[in-house]
């Protein structure tokens, strides 16, 4: 079953929980490392998937639907690459896109009800308030804050894509050329010294077999696939009134832009 939204779609959710709902972030990230392997030293070997994979791996996710690529995307051959590679991008790109959502699903839910009691800047200014929906908590942020969570994300999504180049260990091998999609790198190659690696940062994964390691990302993806529905019954709620009935009466609508994150700071 393969599932693939554009990651804009969810971008902005995901920033206006960031700031709000770290703590969560982070565990949630330890949790999702936990469901594949530990880091490993570099080596040659391939985890290229076929068709085959993922049709086994579909029955294993949804026994009832199964394998559904209706748009034939995995043989689509992206960019002029082979299967594999294309098989590869798309497993990273809804595992990517799962834990995102899974990240502003709880990030919503935490920040509509709580918020840090401190200042937020400075000169004192608090965090926005509960009174506030969501989307109106990341316009009410002052533009730096903005840029301060978008510019983590972006180091995050550019550190991802590292592999290593002759003579050097920093990086992993990509996801399109038989690396391990979802599998983020270790923080060895930043030049200071980092405590936690955002993949598995507490080491949970050390001790599990592999067939807990596969019932785990199985797990994941099932989850980040609800919670890629779940963000979008709440932002749909919130900007088209009365589209999702079960949310009636419980989310606060939104007038603003959902997918123009600076409209509040800039006017083209």
């Amino acid at each position: 079953f393969v599932v693939t939204f554009p990651l804009l779609s969810i971008l902005n959710p995901k920033h206006q929980y960031t700031m709000k709902t770290a703590a969560v972030v982070i565990a949630m990230a330890g949790s999702a490392a936990a469901f594949t392997s530990a880091p490993a030293a570099r080596s040659s070997t391939t985890l290229s998937e076929s068709k085959a994979d993922l049709q086994a791996m579909a029955g294993k996710l949804n026994p009832l639907v199964k394998y559904w690529d209706p748009l034939d995307l995995t043989s689509s051959a992206f960019w002029g690459k082979s299967e594999e590679a294309t098989i590869g991008w798309l497993r990273q790109s809804e595992i990517k896109h799962g834990r995102v959502a899974m990240a502003a699903f709880v990030g919503h839910c935490v920040q509509s009800n709580f918020h840090f009691p401190w200042a937020m800047t400075l000169d004192g200014t608090p965090f926005p308030s509960t009174d506030l929906s969501p989307p109106e908590q990341w316009d009410a942020l002052p533009f730096s804050s903005k840029a301060q969570i978008i510019g983590f994300v972006g180091f995050l999504e550019l550190y991802s894509e590292l592999t290593p180049g002759e003579g050097s260990d920093i990086g992993q091998t990509h996801y399109t050329k038989g690396g391990q999609p979802g599998k983020f790198p270790s923080f060895d190659g930043v030049p200071h010294s980092v405590p936690f690696n955002l993949f598995d940062p507490f080491n949970l994964s050390k001790n599990k077999t592999a067939e807990q390691k596969e019932k785990g990302l199985l797990v994941e993806i099932n989850n980040g696939r609800l919670a890629m529905l779940g963000i979008f019954g709440f932002v749909s709620a919130e900007t088209i009134p009365g589209s999702v009935p079960a949310l009636a009466g419980i989310v606060k609508s939104y007038a603003g832009e959902v997918m123009a994150p600076f409209s509040a700071d800039f006017v083209l």
